[in-house]
């Protein structure tokens, strides 16, 4: 049984996979401490109980290849149902990309694309092993890149797998912070992400 936030359709807004038709699965729950900037706050409440043969059916009546697993922390329910909801996707041909912060720890041989963004950046429990299961990592920041590179030397992860994103909940804040943040990236050689979703529609839910 999942707890189950919502499931939408959309276009991936950020990270590796950004601009791709994705369906998205938001699971509800998380671990403590909450963030107190948590962007989703509505899947940190108790979500719908849905057995994972309805989510997986439901899904897979969807389109888009693409499966997008988020939350919340979709970790957090790995024993309680996702991990048969993702043996079932990619038994069907469906890609998957966890959006995870790592607070619930990182299962191992998912098969899937795992896309972590620490919270908070100096967490203790992202150990050494958790970084070797992680595809991308994408910061959100303002103009402190050091708590970044910090991060990279202490876990030895080339700048290849780091994006970073500028902080901001609204177009505006987005675009005005967004010049700094590219600037880091070409001097550091990390990715570059925009947040599309929000530089399209602001702050309108749903989409």
């Amino acid at each position: 049984m999942l707890d189950v936030a919502e499931i939408f359709t959309s276009i991936q807004g950020e990270g590796p996979l950004m601009g791709q038709p994705a369906v998205f699965l938001r699971l509800a729950g998380c671990v403590q401490p909450h963030c107190c900037w948590c962007d989703t706050p509505e899947a940190l409440e108790p979500g719908r109980k849905v057995p994972w043969e309805k989510v997986r059916d439901n899904i897979l009546a969807l389109k888009p290849d693409l499966v997008i697993i988020t939350g919340g922390e979709p970790f957090f329910q790995w024993k309680t149902g996702l991990d048969k909801l993702t043996r079932a996707l990619l038994t069907a041909g469906r890609r998957i990309q966890f959006e995870t912060s790592a607070k619930a720890g990182i299962a191992p041989d998912t098969g899937a694309m795992i896309v972590c963004s620490p919270k908070p950046i100096n967490a203790p429990f992202l150990a050494p092993n958790l970084a070797d299961r992680v595809d991308a990592f994408k910061f959100v920041i303002r103009n402190n890149i050091e708590p970044v590179l910090d991060f990279q030397q202490k876990h030895g992860i080339c700048s290849e797998r780091i994006w970073l994103m500028a902080l901001g909940a609204n177009r505006s804040q987005q675009l005005n912070r967004m010049n700094q943040v590219w600037k880091l990236c070409v001097i550091h050689g990390f990715q570059f992400s925009p947040r599309l979703h929000i530089l399209a529609f602001n702050q309108q839910k749903g989409i």
